[in-house]
């Protein structure tokens, strides 16, 4: 267990980021705790989604990108690189605001320790057991968010209510509670965790002999990330609660700086150490997740297991986002602002495709033989499908229309619960052929996927060929309008 102890707890842990941060304070500064009982709703949505992941990578030896590009075809491949790039490009940047407004409540030069960090997250890649060991000292520094949820010590009884009890809040327009809720689903399950998953359980030569423990990893580190967000919002809403502060957030430098005066200077300390380590953290596993991406779909070296001399282009494509990204952070006058705005706008309208692609690589049966999905987990992940269209579609509203009205954003919920049902009952009634399962005298289920070059054309019912021309014909109109506004925002600005 402790041999594969890695995947599971880096991309979630890694997945409490400077974005988290900002998301999960925000949303305790702004309505308490009233917003907790999302995180719990998602816990079996991360499990599902990075258990597939994690099959998928065992089972094939191959990357997400390359297996969209060969089931798929180029176009989705390459659309799934090329967005991915760009997301992550913007997310790695946030990174790094995240550790400036760290360093700057610390008291530390902020541009020195902006290219410290990015130093060490550059130094730490060339060899896998370096980057991993470095990874879970990481994972083991986030638990200093713990130390400050005691020291704040909010009401237990209240908060294990609102963790269970699903609410809104009582003030506030709806328009921008959806807004926020929508920005707790796209920061806990982010595109960037697929690919990454996948192709660093690859990398840590994970086969499905081994399924069983590196489930166990990322159950440790779900209970990780949910341990963490929900420090996050309780200490942050009991910090400010009462004060004039409270229901009007600006950045997680200012939480840090105000959970000192409110709380003492340690608490605020700890916060600003752990905002750092998150940072850290989060930009190496997006960065990676990147260069996994590229690797595959353009067949190049992309392992840690490579030195840099015999992968160069793979680490060319890691160091340079991780550099682009330090730069822009620290170049006066770019809209950092607005780039934070863009990650969450792109990972809302991109979120419904990747889940649908990891879906349908998981019921082909050339891909995964006896270990594509069961019935009851297909239905599931369309479910959770069809309530990303809908947090998708209201996010794209809300960012193309600042005025959005909330009884808009009631006749958008009540009309994709419709869309939700409809996907539903069509996934109950397709038939499925049955599932051979292969086990070993042990009775472990068996088996890898052959040669990507002797698998037969992908099948694709006349139903997958209409859902994936709709999810076209949507990513290309509310990309294009998301990439619109922004370009507007940043010429107002101008």
């Amino acid at each position: 267990m402790l041999a594969i102890l890695g995947p599971g707890l880096i991309v979630m842990v890694g997945d409490n980021d400077a974005g988290a941060f900002s998301t999960y304070t925000q949303a305790g500064q702004d309505y308490g705790t009233t917003l907790l009982w999302t995180l719990l709703l998602l816990v079996p949505v991360l499990y599902v989604n990075q258990e597939m992941v994690l099959r998928l990578g065992a089972v094939t030896g191959v990357g997400h990108a390359r297996l969209i590009l060969e089931r798929f075809g180029k176009f989705w491949g390459a659309f799934s690189v090329i967005d991915l790039l760009l997301l992550n490009a913007l997310t790695i940047v946030t990174e790094f605001i995240g550790i400036s407004l760290a360093l700057d409540y610390l008291g530390l030069p902020r541009d020195l320790g902006v290219i410290a960090s990015a130093a060490i997250i550059i130094a730490v890649a060339g060899d896998f057991r370096r980057f991993e060991r470095f990874a879970l000292l990481l994972v083991f520094g986030s638990l200093l968010l713990i130390p400050v949820f005691l020291r704040v010590h909010p009401p237990l009884v209240e908060l294990a209510h609102d963790l269970v009890v699903p609410q809104l809040p009582a003030h506030g327009k709806l328009s921008e509670v959806m807004l926020l809720i929508v920005a707790i689903v796209g920061t806990t399950v982010a595109p960037w965790q697929l690919f990454f998953q996948q192709s660093y359980a690859i990398d840590k030569r994970i086969t499905p002999r081994f399924m069983r423990y590196e489930r166990a990893d990322l159950g440790i580190g779900i209970l990780l990330v949910i341990i963490g967000a929900v420090a996050i919002m309780a200490f942050t809403a009991a910090g400010f609660a009462g004060r004039p502060t409270f229901g009007s957030f600006q950045d997680a430098g200012a939480v840090a700086a105000s959970l000192s005066e409110n709380v003492g200077h340690a608490a605020g300390v700890f916060f600003a150490v752990a905002l750092i380590d998150a940072s850290v953290i989060g930009a190496m596993a997006v960065t990676l997740s990147t260069a996994y991406a590229i690797g595959d779909v353009l067949s190049l070296r992309h392992s840690l297991h490579h030195k840099p001399k015999e992968a160069k282009a793979f680490y060319a494509v890691y160091s340079g986002l991780v550099v682009l990204a330090a730069a822009l952070v620290l170049t006066p006058g770019v809209p950092l602002g607005l780039l934070t705005n863009a990650v969450q706008a792109l990972a809302g309208v991109l979120l419904p495709s990747v889940t649908a692609f990891l879906l349908l690589l998981c019921n082909d049966h050339a891909v995964l033989g006896p270990w594509v999905n069961g019935r009851a987990l297909t239905v599931f992940t369309g479910a959770v499908i069809a309530v990303l269209v809908m947090l998708s579609s209201i996010l794209t509203a809300s960012v193309l229309f600042a005025r959005v009205s909330d009884t808009t954003i009631l006749a958008i919920l009540g009309g994709e619960m419709l869309f939700a049902v409809v996907i539903v009952a069509t996934l109950l009634v397709i038939r499925r052929g049955g599932r051979r399962v292969w086990t070993d005298s042990y009775g472990r289920m068996v088996g890898r996927m052959p040669p990507l070059d002797q698998l037969p054309p992908a099948q694709l019912t006349p139903l997958t060929r209409i859902w994936l021309a709709v999810l076209r014909g949507y990513l290309v109109i509310a990309g294009g309008l998301v990439f619109w506004r922004i370009l507007q925002l940043a010429l107002s600005a101008g």
